[in-house]
């Protein structure tokens, strides 16, 4: 979800009840358009970050702070002589604009109290920090604009400060129902013209007011379209929103797909039933943006990664096709031995330098025609025949033994894979990496030393107080189940699919049917069938789990088992860190 106004109207809100009556104690400007003030106030010390950056415009109080260059920047220095010691007098919002405004209270070089007020816009490209004075006039900014980048707006020191465009778009928190959406376009779905009509509406929010009134989402909104019954229902879901934000009814939330934080919102509407919910809607911002950061990290750092296992594995597929498709011209090999035996027996009967033959299949009484070389007799052609069989049958050995390796290395391929997926941290990828030097994918260079891995595994509690512990990678899943896990705890893998390891320890208990259900759903989760929304799961005590000589790593074989479906999830389940 963008940091729309809704988001805005939050922070604001968190902004007041913490710094409002605090004081500015430091000004620094950690990076080009990005400023950080600490505030000391009578509920503690904080630290606000405005940023205007372009691709990522933000202002929230964060935990930890930012290095600063060892020279201030030029705007840093103005703010330091203005804002040094000013006093917080109050935050605000203008209607639902993407807009912050921070008065403050200081006294100038002669002692007199003057009031100045710091403006946030977060604006996307146009995002700017800009101060000005008493008379709303710009005293400097951190972008400065002048008239040859923007021809609507300059954004200059001594110019009147204004907001461009204001007023295009009405205010959502104070609309009545006669004049709901009057001014939307025709042709533009309800979610569209939701978003174009008032300010601060994001196009995830605009879409979740439109899934709560019911209506259809594609419905055209102009007036003479919607009837008065969907517009009713419409607008009531809108003021049920606006209301949330006119009352500070807050309660932000992460949303999540899998392990990946996928949106946030500053009012839950149960877009997903996968959430973290936060107290602080800073908290929020800063762990939103570090899962992202920390996903986007880990994913630029396994691309040779997963070049080099996806490049193995195509190599694998062509081979493996090209072997089961040699395989199939085999299956006449045992037609091919019969031709044999059947000339053999009846080479009494045959003429010389006949073309073919019509022999009973005394097996089953039917008459088979047999392919003759005119040029060879009757035994001459029943031993050409035999001679086929015997290299198809060759073939046929050596195709069988080469279609189940290259399966086998396929199917550990792919199990590499779903490791890079489930990869949270770099530890996790030099385990895998040293996975793919030890089996030869990787070439190892002279006198390398093993990298001592310090990746964990997984671990869940349930509300039972069970643990359950999942293995990122192939080496882990063996690590979990060959001596970490005791003959008496559970195992858990979706069947027939790459999948981490699943163990359950316990500790010499009886599992309760949901700890069985909470730890097939993860095993499932954890899978290539993590997408299904029903997965098969084997289970086992961990005692009748074996591991063949020299198997790939994580490959494991068992004879007795326990199925159940499931649906893929984390259900009820605590990660500890």
């Amino acid at each position: 979800m963008a940091y729309d106004g809704i988001a805005v109207a939050a922070v604001v809100k968190e902004l007041n009840d913490k710094l409002c009556g605090g004081r500015i104690s430091k000004i620094a400007q950690p990076e080009k358009d990005a400023l950080m003030l600490t505030i000391k106030s009578t509920s503690g010390q904080y630290r606000l970050l405005l940023s205007a950056d372009a691709s990522l415009p933000l202002v929230y109080l964060c935990k930890e702070n930012k290095p600063s260059p060892a020279t201030a920047p030029a705007f840093c220095m103005l703010l330091r002589k203005y804002l040094s010691g000013a006093r917080v007098m109050g935050i605000s919002q203008p209607s639902l604009e993407r807009i912050i405004r921070i008065e403050l209270e200081h006294y100038d070089e002669m002692g007199d109290l003057k009031r100045k007020t710091l403006i946030c816009e977060i604006m996307g490209k146009h995002s700017n920090v800009i101060l000005i004075d008493e008379n709303n006039r710009i005293v400097d900014a951190i972008k400065r604009v002048s008239a040859m980048v923007s021809s609507v707006r300059e954004v200059l020191p001594g110019r009147d400060y204004f907001v461009a465009g204001a007023g295009k778009k009405s205010d959502p928190l104070n609309v009545a129902y006669e004049d709901f959406l009057k001014d939307a376009a025709k042709g533009k779905d309800a979610a569209g013209a939701v978003m174009d009509c008032y300010a601060g509406i994001s196009p995830m929010m605009a879409a979740e007011i439109v899934r709560l009134s019911g209506i259809d989402e594609r419905m055209d909104t102009a007036t003479l379209d919607i009837s008065p019954e969907d517009k009713k229902a419409l607008y009531e879901s809108f003021s049920g929103i606006m209301d949330r934000v006119r009352t500070k009814s807050f309660d932000p939330c992460i949303y999540y797909e899998g392990e990946e934080p996928k949106d946030f919102c500053a009012i839950d509407t149960g877009a997903y039933k996968q959430k973290s919910t936060y107290e602080s809607m800073s908290e929020l911002l800063e762990d939103y943006y570090s899962q992202k950061e920390a996903l986007v990290r880990i994913r630029q750092r396994s691309t040779d990664l997963r070049h080099i296992v996806q490049t193995a594995i195509e190599r694998n597929v062509k081979k493996l096709n090209l072997q089961e498709k040699q395989l199939a011209d085999t299956e006449k090999r045992e037609k091919l031995k019969l031709y044999g035996e059947l000339l053999t027996a009846y080479a009494f009967q045959i003429e010389k330098g006949a073309k073919e033959y019509e022999a009973l299949n005394y097996y089953d009484n039917t008459t088979v025609r047999i392919s003759l070389d005119p040029d060879l007799t009757p035994m001459e052609n029943a031993a050409r025949y035999y001679e086929k069989y015997q290299k198809q049958k060759r073939t046929y050995e050596a195709l069988s033994e080469l279609v189940k390796t290259t399966g086998a290395e396929l199917e550990h391929l792919n199990s590499v894979q779903l490791s890079l997926d489930i990869a949270r941290r770099e530890e996790d990828l030099k385990e895998i990496r040293e996975e793919l030097k030890d089996t030869g994918y990787i070439r190892k260079k002279s006198g390398e030393k093993k990298v001592k891995n310090t990746s964990k595994p997984l671990h869940y509690v349930t509300e039972d107080g069970f643990h359950i512990y999942v293995g990122k990678n192939n080496y882990q899943n063996d690590e979990l189940s060959f001596k970490f896990a005791e003959s008496g705890d559970w195992w858990f893998h979706a069947k027939k699919v790459p999948g981490s390891h699943v163990i359950v320890k316990s500790g010499n208990r009886e599992l309760p049917d949901k700890v069985f259900e909470q730890a097939a759903a993860l095993a499932a989760y954890y899978s290539t069938a993590s997408d299904q929304d029903k997965a098969e799961v084997d289970y086992l005590k961990k005692k009748e789990l074996k591991k063949p000589a020299g198997a790939a790593p994580g490959f494991v074989v068992y004879y007795t088992n326990y199925s159940c479906v499931v649906r893929p999830g984390i259900n009820g389940l605590k990660e500890e860190k």
